[in-house]
């Protein structure tokens, strides 16, 4: 336990005593304080993780810094593949608006009770099995059937009714 305690005092030391020079030094490498402040306490949490090693080396600061500009590093060059891909691709096409049918269906599910929702979305638009839905809800098989059973017949309900709105509409 003392040893312990003797490892948590002998990083607080270090970390209270560092802290400042490895934080301003990423700052000056990556010219923005949020990501410097981040990878340094990435560092030192690694640090810490590995500290009954560390403390023994000449330079436990030279090793934080090392692993924060690895860091910095990882963090830049995963922003530049992702600005490489992007002007590869490019943006998505717009997705166009909503069709009619789409709007209805969306409508009448909102109408319906959110265990039944939750089981067709899962189960239709997910094309997940029913023992899955099941398991993923936290139900029973027979349970989830007779969610799926009564949405459907009340989605039916809902989008015959929705029609026939619509068809007046049109005649009007």
């Amino acid at each position: 336990m003392i040893e312990i305690v003797t490892a948590e005092a002998d990083f607080d030391v270090f970390y209270r005593t560092t802290r400042h020079r490895v934080v301003t030094t990423l700052y000056a490498l990556t010219g923005d304080l949020g990501t410097a402040q981040d990878a340094a306490q990435e560092a030192y949490a690694r640090a810490w993780q590995r500290w009954s090693q560390l403390a023994d080396y000449d330079d436990p600061e030279a090793w934080v810094r090392t692993v924060a500009r690895r860091i910095c590093l990882s963090a830049w060059r995963k922003a530049r593949n992702g600005y490489k891909a992007y002007r590869r691709h490019g943006t998505a096409p717009p997705a166009g608006a909503p069709g009619d049918d789409t709007m209805a269906l969306v409508a009448a599910l909102r109408r319906l009770p959110t265990e039944q929702r939750v089981a067709i979305a899962l189960h239709h638009l997910l094309d997940l099995p029913v023992a899955e839905v099941a398991r993923e809800t936290g139900t029973s098989v027979s349970t989830v059937k007779s969610r799926l059973a009564r949405g459907r017949r009340t989605l039916s309900a809902l989008l015959a009714e929705d029609l026939t709105e619509t068809e007046e509409v049109r005649r009007a």
